[in-house]
């Protein structure tokens, strides 16, 4: 009977491998696996690094965000994936792109979680035929201070993070950075970040020292800005009445898509849990335009 050993692809295993001469009629050969092999871990110690390094349990978030392992798989992972969102087009092109551990930002359970039925059930059944895990984290993703969306927002820009605002159940979200920029780059700056076009209300100074950053939606952080004499505001998406509170108060407020603003903390993350267990990751992307 003949035997094969399959070990990675890695030279020095290799001549190591070789060297212990198998004797001839032991039936033993040495197969090395394929370059493109996916390397195995755990579900469970996938799940553990995320929540630790997004410290899930210490951050309240608003109901229904469930941060952390919202759907869990068979307990192994090949394959890391990131989307903004939890909905079931991104769920396909992940389960294409064979992804099993999808991260998302907006997770399943915004909504309450039964009747199990429509397009619930349909999204349950995708998970469950295709092994798909799902992970969240919301204001986790929001506020961490090296991979989180506001974060990243303001290293894009080149802007020097300041210090912290917005305050949430005892979480500040929001990110104050220091400016240097007039407002003329700022903007020039945010065109290029945000191809698909930035709406910019300009009615503060032409050189603001400081830079309010709130990815997503920033509509609580007006009345914000001014208790923390900050004139700019980066975020996804406001009201229609913040226009009339920007011409009133002199603020410069730019709006550059919620889900535009909030793919760089579950890239940054999807990255880093990758080349922590030595695996691929795809960022599945949509077009959504808010």
């Amino acid at each position: 009977m003949a035997y094969k050993i399959q070990i990675p692809r890695n030279e020095l295993i290799i001549r190591y491998v070789k060297s212990q001469n198998f004797p001839e009629g032991s039936g033993l050969t040495l197969d090395a696996l394929p370059k493109n092999s996916h390397h195995v871990a755990s579900l469970s110690e996938i799940t553990e690094y995320c929540d630790k390094r997004l410290q899930t349990r210490s951050i309240a978030d608003f109901p229904g965000a469930e941060n952390g392992l919202q759907f869990q798989n068979d307990g192994e992972v090949t394959k890391i994936g990131a989307a903004v969102d939890a909905g079931f087009v991104p769920f396909e092109k992940a389960v294409q792109s064979n992804v099993n551990f999808l991260i998302v930002h907006h997770g399943m359970y915004w909504e309450p979680a039964y009747p199990i039925t429509a397009m619930r059930y349909k999204k349950y059944k995708l998970c469950l035929e295709n092994n798909l895990a799902v992970y969240g984290a919301h204001l986790p993703l929001d506020c961490h201070p090296e991979i989180g969306n506001n974060a990243l927002l303001a290293k894009q820009l080149n802007l020097q993070q300041d210090r912290w605002f917005l305050e949430y159940k005892g979480t500040q979200v929001g990110l104050i950075a220091k400016n240097s920029k007039s407002r003329t780059s700022l903007k020039v700056g945010l065109e290029k970040l945000f191809p698909s076009g930035i709406t910019a209300i300009e009615k503060g100074s032409s050189n603001p020292g400081k830079v309010a950053i709130v990815s997503g939606s920033g509509v609580s952080a007006i009345p914000e800005l001014l208790f923390e004499k900050v004139d700019t505001l980066i975020t996804g998406e406001l009201k229609q009445h913040v226009f009339n509170q920007a011409e009133e108060f002199a603020l410069n407020l730019y709006c550059c898509g919620h889900y535009a603003t909030e793919v760089f903390g579950i890239k940054a993350l999807a990255q880093e849990v990758a080349e922590k267990f030595q695996m691929g990751w795809d960022f599945i992307e949509t077009d959504c335009p808010i």
